[in-house]
């Protein structure tokens, strides 16, 4: 059986553990030595890659206000990191530029996943931000710092054609999206909405003569002890601008997620011994 922690015990410490963890969070950034990324910039000239995600969700199964507001909130926070410049040996942190959301204005309710239950909260949704962003820096040379992929999937996907294991859950205080840049040239972070989508471009003052893409290996429904999983892999391919070849493979990482929402009834489920 798994133990309780001390803010599940007691409910009403949750906002000092909240205080604390904040304070611990702004303490470790002023030591950590990283330089953040924090200019704002004119568009750089290079696209290295665009990509977009559907943002309303219909078959969330909650009350389509949530999805509506988070909808608003993520116009607020794209605010806070539009066309932010990373200069050569910077680091974008997500929640380094949160600290300016509430000059752009007040978040809404929206949905979380906490202790593996979805919950509403203000400021809710802000991880469909934070996935596309992880998507994209996939697909720079870039390099990853800091991410954590959610360990429970409480939502089909708002696309369905939507890659797997791409996902980056952030938590101010706890949990960070971070990518660095180790490279000689500028990188920029470009995000727009239209009715239906928010796009995500990365920028570059260089046109780089490779491109990149993420593909999908190996994915299956696994069930162990009357729970489902997914299972997948992450690959990249580094294809040359010019012939289109592939230069480079490689794989990135396997992803295994708790599935916390019913599965249409034709999908094949693998059952492994429990």
């Amino acid at each position: 059986m798994k133990r309780k922690t001390l803010t599940q015990t007691l409910p009403f410490l949750l906002p000092i553990r909240i205080w604390q963890r904040n304070l611990f969070f702004k303490i470790s950034l002023y030591f950590d030595k990283n330089i953040y990324s924090k200019r704002i910039g004119d568009e750089l000239k290079y696209e290295v890659c665009k990509t977009k995600t559907l943002m309303i969700n219909e078959n969330s199964g909650y009350n389509i206000i949530y999805q509506k507001n988070k909808v608003h909130n993520l116009k607020i926070i794209s605010k806070t990191m539009n066309k932010i410049l990373i200069y050569p040996n910077e680091t974008f942190s997500f929640c380094y530029l949160l600290k300016n959301t509430k000059k752009y204005g007040k978040l809404k309710e929206g949905l979380i996943s906490v202790n593996n239950k979805i919950i509403t909260k203000k400021g809710g949704g802000l991880c469909h931000l934070s996935n596309l962003l992880y998507y994209s820096f996939l697909l720079t040379p870039l390099t990853i710092v800091e991410r954590h992929g959610h360990k429970v999937k409480s939502l089909p996907n708002p696309d369905q054609n939507s890659l797997e294991g791409v996902d980056a859950t952030i938590n101010s205080g706890w949990l960070d999206l971070k990518v660095r840049n180790d490279t000689k040239n500028i990188y920029q972070i470009i995000i727009d909405f239209d009715q239906d989508y928010m796009y995500v471009k990365i920028l570059c003052n260089k046109d780089l003569n490779f491109y990149s893409t993420i593909i999908n290996d190996n994915f299956e429904y696994i069930k162990k002890n009357d729970k489902i999983y997914e299972s997948v892999s992450v690959i990249k391919l580094t294809k040359d601008k010019k012939t289109d070849r592939i230069v480079k493979k490689q794989k990135l990482y396997d992803e295994v997620v708790l599935i916390n929402y019913e599965l249409p009834k034709n999908v094949r489920i693998r059952k492994l011994n429990d």
